[in-house]
């Protein structure tokens, strides 16, 4: 597993390591079963302390991406990926808002903020 953290970013730590192991189930990366990286191995690896991937881990355990067994690990649990997909998209919906939300006070209409997705979502299939 590579996490990468960023240090200077708004979003706690503990949220990077989170939406990045996510994001690796969605893809397909990290699978039920798979183990994680022991909170110390991970703490070490990242240069951080081991409480705030403990608080990572427990939160996704928390929301039942990750099973914790004791002594053992802890490894991806089965998940249904409609629900992450779904969070995805309550994510991607937040971001798309503050960028209409940027536009329309930088005065552009609602046609050309269109107009700029259409040319964005052009660049990305090509």
């Amino acid at each position: 597993m590579n996490l990468i953290i960023n240090h200077t970013s708004m979003e706690p730590i503990y949220e990077q390591i989170m939406a990045q192991i996510k994001a690796e189930v969605i893809e397909g990366t990290l699978t039920a079963g798979d183990a994680l990286p022991s909170v110390r191995v991970l703490s070490r690896e990242l240069k951080i302390s081991a409480l705030t991937v403990k608080k990572a881990y427990d939160s996704l355990e928390a929301e039942g991406l990750v099973v914790t067994v004791h002594g053992k690990g802890s490894f991806i649990a089965n998940t249904n990926q409609e629900l992450l997909m779904e969070e995805r998209r309550k994510e991607l919906e937040k971001e798309l808002e503050v960028a209409v939300r940027k536009a329309r006070a930088g005065g552009l209409t609602a046609k050309e903020i269109r107009e700029s997705f259409e040319i964005i979502m052009e660049d990305e299939i090509c």
